[in-house]
């Protein structure tokens, strides 16, 4: 029998987070602090608009762009909450959340061989969607002393004349990192002047601890070379839900459109009612939310520092990154002992990118007591280790 499989698919390797989770399942009194979810059920006057829109018989397939409601109400937040501007009609689409819309993107943006700079680490989605949309992925190694932002020079150093991309992946998964006003000044200018776009995943633009989240597709000249992704997982407690969107130049978006429909036909149409409801009433949720998600980061980050773990401070998102190089081990042998005699799962930093290499990921997604319980267990842990000078 000849070979069933597509050898692209079958080069690309499972996810690096999955496996501790699989492990991690099997196992009695284990706690996990590795998956990027908020730990708070969805606000209930959101979840009753989706339980009204069933009620009311609203199960058909809405356009393939999605709700002219919901297009016009994301508008309205990007506007009031980031201040750029975009038509619904023409520059909005509703995907399967945002991970959906970054798969689309690229697809709809890349021929053979165009090259997508990667900052890294960052989201594991990128460089697979990148290889499937026939993309050649070029990370951009960031530093922990630069925080883990992009600076010129790192971007410079990788674009070539077969350059076509930039992800921006801020605030940042796994690194909790951010770009402020300043950084993405002069990232913006490197753009303009290589001719490249930017896909801006903003998924995390709300939990933002230092100042107010800024997009790159606010600064002049920007917002035709940008698609700006974000969704609802993770600022209202989403998840499940399954809601993302795109806002990009009809030009791209008309193509990204084109994929949508033959591949998805429409997002789901209760989560769109819902996130309806998200949009024009949930802020006093986001920020009650993002108040307990800081009250846990400056706690887990003091608490790491205590145990002599060296640790950048994160001002975004809900994940700290931790150093573990002094401890002598690899990440992957780190998470593997400490799931094993301890019974805590965290993310080996290689997972995100080789430059992890050296650091774990912890969420933060959890409350305080769980964080409590399982640092007892890392403090247990790490006394146990020969440190390494």
């Amino acid at each position: 029998m000849r070979n069933p499989l597509n050898d692209t698919i079958s080069a690309i390797p499972p996810s690096g987070i999955r496996k501790f989770f699989d492990i991690v399942s099997e196992m009695k009194d284990a706690i996990s602090l590795g998956v990027g979810e908020p730990d708070f059920d969805t606000p209930w006057h959101i979840r009753d608009e989706g339980i009204y829109s069933l009620e009311k018989g609203r199960t058909f397939y809405t356009s393939n762009a999605g709700l002219k409601e919901l297009k016009i109400e994301i508008c309205r937040y990007l506007k009031r909450r980031f201040d750029v501007s975009y038509d619904y009609q023409h520059e909005v689409m509703v995907t399967v959340g945002g991970s959906e819309a970054i798969d689309i993107a690229l697809r709809a943006m890349l021929d053979p061989g165009d090259e997508v700079l990667i900052p890294q680490p960052s989201y594991v989605s990128y460089t697979p969607c990148t290889i499937l949309a026939g993309g050649v992925p070029v990370p951009i190694e960031l530093e922990e002393k630069n925080q883990f932002r992009l600076t010129k020079e790192k971007l410079l150093e990788k674009i070539t004349p077969k350059s076509k991309i930039l992800i921006m992946p801020f605030p940042n998964n796994p690194t909790g990192s951010i770009m402020e006003a300043e950084d993405l000044m002069e990232i913006a200018k490197v753009v303009e002047e290589k001719d490249l776009f930017v896909i801006s995943d903003e998924i995390y633009s709300e939990l933002t601890y230092k100042g107010q989240h800024c997009t790159i597709a606010a600064f002049p000249g920007m917002k035709e070379r940008t698609v700006l992704i974000n969704g609802f997982s993770k600022s209202y407690a989403m998840t499940g839900w399954r809601l993302g969107y795109a806002c990009a130049p009809e030009n791209i978006l008309s193509q990204m459109l084109k994929i949508h429909q033959f591949a998805i036909m429409c997002a789901p149409t209760t989560s769109q009612y819902a996130a309806v409801e998200a949009l024009r009433n949930g802020d006093g949720d986001v920020a009650e939310m993002k108040e307990a998600y800081d009250q846990r980061r400056r706690f887990l980050v003091k608490s790491l520092r205590d145990m002599g773990f060296d640790c950048y401070v994160p001002q975004g998102a809900f994940y700290v990154f931790p150093s573990i190089k002094k401890f002598g081990m690899t990440s992957q042998e780190f998470a593997l002992r400490l799931l094993e005699e301890e019974k805590v799962a965290v993310v080996p930093g290689d997972a995100f990118g080789a430059c992890g290499e050296g650091y774990l990921r912890i969420s933060y997604a959890y409350s305080l007591e769980d964080l409590k319980r399982a640092l007892e267990r890392i403090e247990r842990f790490v006394k146990r280790l020969e440190v390494k000078e």
